[in-house]
């Protein structure tokens, strides 16, 4: 890691432009610097950062910063891209374990940095391929896993222990990850060495994805279980990946995003704070994911207002003194809610502009979409195209050469400062819906008020009266989209898409079948029976029975079921 600056609680002595130095020469000197080109396209030399002259004259600066220093505005590390660049990590997934393992291996194989995995919607609800209700969606969205032979053949040949890998599922994102490690196991690869971010992250289900299994306090007692295990067991694995993109695709303004997405965040705060964690130990393994939408300038000022907002509320709310623990690390992708069907090879400038937009602002990993992706599942023709996208602006354009170039733009600086006191005010709307800072809730205030939204529906009004307004707008030609509502004439045909066959699913569940008649049925049942003597507890961690089930080789199905049947399920309260 780069270096970080240090805190203190006096005025420093030396300038902000001095301290940066140092921290750049210290990086320097320990070898973070890549071994790179860092001069324009003619040639000409190019400063790490660039600010002020004279620091005092500038009032903004205390807001701003330099790169690794606090409030983090400019990004977490004083050599930028300098020191490394963003993970290229494509969302990939469809089919079933051997078709994704396949479409991995060609990213890793284009140059990919890291893998992200995509589940289908069978999966993504806790339900095994042979569920009735999974009929005629296995493998569509992304790729089907029952068990953690699964997992085995979409890792295949793939090292664990070197790759770092992302999956997109909260609400049996418990027992997916246990199937993850059980895969790791067979590799031989000890889950201490394992890296990589699991999302996890329920109250964006409640609040615009609506994927869950559960009400939310059983997701709650998952969640904090997770994470005192991965602390303990799986220190380099991030737990929990707070994700506001799904509350954008849903609709939500960019503040409205930056603000739910961070105050959930704040809530998974507090239930660390209430199990008895040490802020300093598990503030740096919760990461963040955000959309990159069409508007350029507004998401690079939510970016950075992003990490300036959460590092000052980690720091004066919640005592957390350590850089790493005050740091915002964050996984962008390009904005699928702004790809259109018409006139689809449009979608590869969209994601391009997207894409530069989220590394302008700091992304530390991010993903391209494919022109496609509006129509169905990427081919692999333009799942190249998306990759190619992040590699032409690292090697091309010399944005990776010089740290947060649009730091001190008097518009950037002042969306930022705009977005951030936007969400501020949404933040106190949160807490007070909870009954406010006084209110007594086991866990904290923030998630007196997260649950209250999430019960009255709160936030859903909010983001659907944002998307009513955008709509209204659209329709009347006040915002464009080309192709769209303007320049709507195209000599472009339509384009080859990827189709799932209904074989794929006849073939998981026939595969499924197999594995249950292999099984040491006994064993299944002797896990199933621990992991629901467990839930019955009011204080044992989950982690340990369910990893034992997905050892057995119980499926997801057969695993969410006896949480199910402990606890319930959960429906949304109808409101019109």
């Amino acid at each position: 890691m780069e270096v970080s600056m240090m805190q203190s609680s006096e005025p420093p002595a030396a300038s902000g432009r001095e301290r940066w130095r140092a921290a750049y020469a210290a990086a320097e000197r320990a070898g973070r610097i890549r071994s790179a080109d860092f001069t324009t396209l003619s040639g000409a030399e190019v400063d790490p950062v660039y600010g002020p002259v004279d620091e005092d004259a500038d009032p903004r600066m205390p807001r701003i910063g330099w790169p690794g220093e606090f409030p983090y505005t400019r990004g977490l590390y004083p050599t930028g891209y300098r020191g490394r660049e963003w993970t290229i990590r494509q969302f990939a997934g469809f089919g079933n374990a051997q078709q994704t393992n396949e479409r991995y291996r060609m990213i890793l194989d284009a140059g990919g940095g890291g893998l992200s995995v995509a589940f289908d919607m069978p999966t993504l609800m806790g339900r095994d391929s042979d569920d009735p209700r999974s009929l005629g969606e296995v493998g569509h969205c992304g790729v089907a896993i029952d068990s953690a032979a699964d997992m085995d053949v979409l890792f295949d040949g793939i090292d664990l222990g070197s790759v770092t890998t992302s999956m997109t599922i909260s609400g049996p994102a418990v027992p997916i990850f246990c199937m993850y490690l059980v895969a790791a196991e067979r590799q031989g690869v000890p889950i201490g060495q394992l890296n990589g971010t699991l999302q996890t992250d329920i109250y964006k289900e409640y609040i615009a994805q609506k994927e869950w299994l559960f009400a939310p306090e059983p997701h709650l007692r998952l969640i904090g279980d997770l994470m005192e295990f991965c602390l303990a067991e799986v220190p380099a694995y991030k737990p929990l990946s707070v994700s506001g993109y799904h509350i954008r695709e849903a609709g939500s303004t960019a503040a409205q995003e930056l603000a739910f997405t961070l105050a959930d965040g704040f809530g998974y705060v507090e239930l660390g704070l209430s199990r008895g964690l040490d802020v300093e130990a598990f503030a740096p393994g919760l990461s963040f994911f955000f959309d990159a939408h069409i508007d350029f300038f507004e998401e690079i000022a939510k970016f950075r207002a992003a990490r300036r907002i959460w590092a000052r509320w980690m720091r004066d709310r919640f005592g957390a003194t350590t850089a790493k623990a005050q740091w915002l690390r964050f996984h962008t992708q390009t904005a699928g809610v702004s790809l259109t069907a018409q006139q689809p090879y449009n979608n590869v400038v969209r994601t391009a502009v997207e894409a530069l937009a989220a590394v302008l602002g700091g992304t530390n990993s991010l993903h391209t979409n494919a022109l496609d992706e509006t129509l169905a599942l990427p081919t692999e023709s333009s799942a190249e195209i998306a990759l190619r996208t992040q590699q032409v602006l690292a090697a091309e354009t010399g944005v990776t050469n010089v740290a947060d170039p649009l730091g001190g733009s008097w518009y950037v600086e002042a969306l930022t400062d705009e977005i951030e006191a936007a969400a501020e005010r949404i933040f106190a709307q949160i807490i007070e819906l909870g009954g406010g800072e006084e209110a007594a809730h086991p866990i904290g205030p923030v998630t007196a008020g997260l649950l209250r939204g999430i019960e009255d529906g709160w936030f859903t009004s909010e983001i659907a009266d944002a998307a009513f307004t955008y709509q209204t707008m659209l329709e009347k030609g006040d915002k464009r989209i080309v192709g769209v509502n303007v320049h709507t004439a195209t000599v472009s045909g339509e384009v080859e898409i990827l189709r799932v066959s209904h074989e794929v699913e006849l073939a998981q569940r026939a595969v499924l079948a197999d594995r249950r008649a292999a099984r040491d049925d006994t064993l299944v049942a002797q896990t199933l029976a621990e992991l629901r003597r467990a839930a019955q507890t009011s204080d044992e961690n989950l982690v340990l029975p369910m990893l034992a089930a997905a050892r057995a080789e119980a499926t997801l199905g057969e695993i969410c079921d006896v949480l199910r049947e402990e606890w319930g399920t959960y429906t949304e309260t109808a409101r019109f």
